[in-house]
C-alpha cells in the first residue's frame, strides 16, 4: 500500500451534442457524442479494508446501490483482477451529482474509484490500460476519467480531445431519474421507421465551443434522445420552457435525463434562470455551473 488513504474527485457531464444512430448487433448505438465536463463533482476515498464494501453520503445517496453493481465498485475488481489481487478495499462516495439524471454520476464514480484503487494500491496502471478498463466499466466513464471537451465515437468510449472555452450553465434536476436503456428502447420505438445516418460531429457546434461563443453554441446543441425523454416524461417540456422563457439562449435534456440543462451567457444570466426554475416548481432544485472542467483528479494520497 502506498497511502492510508485516496480520495479523487471525478466531474459530471453534459452532452451539447448526442447524434444517435442505428443499433449495432452488439446492441449499442454508434454515437457521436460532445461531452463537456462541468464543475460538480463527486469524490471517491478509497481506504485498506478487509474486504470490497462502498458507502455513500450526500443529496440521493439512499438511491444509489452499495453492493458489485456500483460502477466505483466494478472498477475496484476489475483494477484488482488486472495485477492478480484482491480488491480489499473501502470505497466511500461523497454524492454532489445528481443521481440517474443523465450527468454520468454513476460513470464520475468508477472512473473516481480507479485511480482512487491505483494510487491507494500503488500499481502505476498505464493510462491506456484505465481507459481499457473504463470502457469496460460502461461508455461514459472513459470520459469521466479525461474530463475538459471531447467527441466520443464509436459507443461513446473512443474520445478525442476538442478545444473549448468557457460556458455557463443551469441545471435542473428533476423528481425521479430515468433508465438509460429505457431511453434508448423508446429512441429505438421513436424511429423504428426511420433511415437513421450514420452519427457525426456538427463541425458549426465544434466551432462553437472553440470560440467560446455563448450564442454560437446555443444555435447548434443538439440531443436525439430528447424526443424520447420527453415520451417517458413528458413534464420535462414545462421545465424546458420555463428555462427559456427565463432567458436561457439554449434548453435540452441532459444525456437521457431526466435533467434539464440550460446554456446561459453568464454568472448573473444563471442565476435568473435559476431563481425562475425553483420557482415554478417543474423541478426539484437547481444547480449552476460551468464548464469545461479537469477529470478525475487525485486530491489526497
Amino acid at each position: 500500500m502506498s497511502a492510508a488513504a485516496v480520495t479523487v474527485r471525478a466531474p459530471a457531464k453534459v452532452n451539447v451534442q448526442l447524434a444517435v444512430g442505428a443499433p449495432r448487433p452488439d446492441g449499442f448505438h454508434p454515437l457521436a457524442n460532445v461531452f463537456l465536463a462541468v464543475s460538480l463533482h463527486d469524490e471517491v476515498t478509497a481506504t485498506p479494508a478487509g474486504s470490497l464494501t462502498v458507502t455513500c453520503s450526500g443529496p440521493d445517496a439512499g438511491q444509489v446501490p452499495l453492493d458489485r453493481t456500483n460502477l466505483a465498485a466494478r472498477a475496484a475488481e476489475l483494477l484488482a483482477a488486472r495485477h492478480g489481487i484482491a480488491p480489499d478495499v473501502h470505497l466511500h462516495i461523497a454524492k454532489d451529482i445528481p443521481v440517474a439524471g443523465g450527468m454520468a454520476g454513476g460513470s464520475a464514480d468508477g472512473a473516481a474509484a480507479l485511480l482512487a484503487c491505483d494510487a491507494l494500491w500503488g500499481l502505476n496502471t498505464p493510462r491506456a490500460e484505465l481507459l481499457d478498463i473504463c470502457a469496460e466499466l460502461g461508455s461514459d466513464v472513459p470520459f469521466s476519467l479525461v474530463g475538459g471537451a471531447a467527441l466520443g465515437t464509436g459507443r461513446g468510449e473512443v474520445l478525442t480531445p476538442v478545444e473549448a472555452g468557457t460556458f455557463h450553465w443551469v441545471f435542473a434536476v428533476a423528481d425521479g431519474g430515468l433508465s438509460t436503456p429505457a431511453v434508448f428502447r423508446e429512441f429505438d420505438r421513436l424511429t423504428a421507421d426511420a433511415a437513421l445516418p450514420a452519427p457525426q460531429a456538427d463541425p458549426a457546434l465544434l466551432a462553437a465551443l472553440r470560440s467560446g461563443d455563448p450564442d454560437a453554441l446555443a444555435a447548434t446543441v443538439a440531443n436525439d434522445l430528447q424526443p424520447a425523454a420527453l415520451s417517458l416524461r413528458p413534464q420535462l417540456a414545462d421545465t424546458l420552457a420555463v428555462g427559456t422563457g427565463a432567458g436561457a439562449l439554449a434548453a435540452l435534456v441532459s444525456g437521457s435525463g431526466p435533467t434539464t440543462a440550460f446554456l446561459v451567457r453568464d454568472e448573473e444570466s444563471a442565476l435568473k434562470v435559476a431563481a425562475a426554475l425553483q420557482a415554478s416548481a417543474t423541478c426539484r432544485t437547481t444547480r449552476t455551473t460551468t464548464s469545461p472542467a479537469p477529470g478525475a483528479t487525485v486530491l489526497t494520497a
